[in-house]
């Protein structure tokens, strides 16, 4: 089976983020990404839960697409138009895919 050249992106967004940063993914041209609860993790200001979430606070998703890489400028470049003034870590890794045409 021939393997295309693809880029992996995983956003960590607050989740009350979510909906913005769909929309700004779907301005970049992203037909598809996949959302994923996270439970709890350590950062910055240590460690923390979902459990242990106070006031506003929702807890945090992943949010993960595979693109061609020649989107993956207008990705990021909307991406941190939503990241910029909250709490998210991006991550960008090459992978391969099976049926580029879906993308």
């Amino acid at each position: 089976m021939e393997m295309h050249d693809a880029k992996r992106v995983e956003i960590i967004i607050e989740a009350m983020m979510e909906k913005r940063l769909a929309t700004a993914l779907e301005r970049a041209g992203v037909t598809g990404y996949t959302v994923l609860p996270v439970s709890g993790g350590s950062g910055r200001w240590g460690p923390w839960s979902r459990e242990g979430q106070v006031g506003r606070a929702t807890g945090m998703v992943a949010v993960v697409c595979l693109i061609r890489p020649d989107r993956l400028d207008g990705l990021l470049k909307e991406a941190f138009a939503v990241l910029d003034r909250h709490i998210g870590v991006v991550s960008v890794s090459d992978t391969q895919i099976l049926r580029a045409e879906r993308f």
